[in-house]
């Protein structure tokens, strides 16, 4: 059977085409589904609530991805090694660290694309992306959770939020652990606001290492349309309060879960 080909984006009226016609695991590009179009905050908006998401590099036309299985982070099972367990409680009694959300998302972007990454050349947060996601933030749709420690931006991580769900899209560090204490903040801010899982698009061991899982795509498509349908978070503060989520417990305890 010849493949079906995929999709060109002419415009911005043109419609992404359905999920079930990314390419498939034995292609060249698993989840590939569509090529082309702009982005703009209400393609990208149509894009996630379809579960699709651009990742390309420089030099090429925008490629929209619908990968099948799908990677994600139900946050009740996120996991904390005992090392991060006690740089969290380390961080959370220091008075000169904190978390912030929205504060300083253009330096979060933009520290995200200058990131190395094993096996790549250049990054996907190419220039058109950027500026894409930075009009969406605008919007109110794109959030940063950011780590500081002694008034400087250690680290931090960006992503979607729609409904009652997030998005994740890269995360950056400048001093140790610094992404993995955003990372954490985010799981406690999203237990705290009733969303139960984050989207990690593809697979990756470190992301695993940290409780995410490949859930089949249909799977990702129903628990998002349910996420959707719920009232969406309008206070997007991080307040320390929501580190007891976590049940950072005093050494001695059990340090497998969170």
């Amino acid at each position: 059977m010849r493949p079906t080909p995929v999709a060109w984006l002419d415009d911005d009226a043109t419609p992404l085409p359905p999920t079930s016609t990314a390419l498939g695991p034995a292609s060249a590009a698993p989840g590939l589904l569509a090529v082309g179009g702009r982005l703009t905050p209400a393609r990208l908006r149509e894009a996630y609530a379809k579960g699709v998401f651009p990742w390309f590099s420089d030099g090429q036309p925008p490629l929209w991805w619908a990968p099948d299985p799908r990677m994600v982070l139900p946050v009740t099972e996120f996991r904390l090694s005992r090392s991060l367990r006690k740089t969290l409680r380390r961080f959370v009694a220091d008075p000169s660290c904190a978390v912030r959300v929205d504060t300083a998302f253009d330096a979060v972007i933009a520290a995200c694309a200058r990131v190395p990454r094993a096996g790549q050349d250049g990054t996907w947060i190419v220039p058109e992306m950027i500026s894409a996601y930075t009009h969406w933030y605008a919007e109110g749709a794109v959030h940063s959770f950011e780590c500081w420690i002694g008034g400087e931006l250690a680290g931090g991580l960006y992503g979607v939020g729609l409904g009652r769900m997030f998005f994740g899209e890269s995360m950056f560090a400048r001093r140790t652990d610094a992404s993995k204490i955003a990372l954490a903040a985010l799981v406690a801010f999203c237990r705290t606001r009733g969303i139960a899982w984050i989207d990690c698009q593809q697979n990756t061991a470190h992301l695993a290492s940290f409780g995410a899982r490949e859930v089949p795509r249909e799977a990702f498509e129903r628990h998002l349309a349910l996420a959707l349908g719920a009232a969406p978070v309008t206070d997007w503060t991080y307040h320390a309060s929501m580190w007891a989520a976590l049940n950072l417990a005093p050494a001695g305890a059990s340090d497998d879960v969170a």
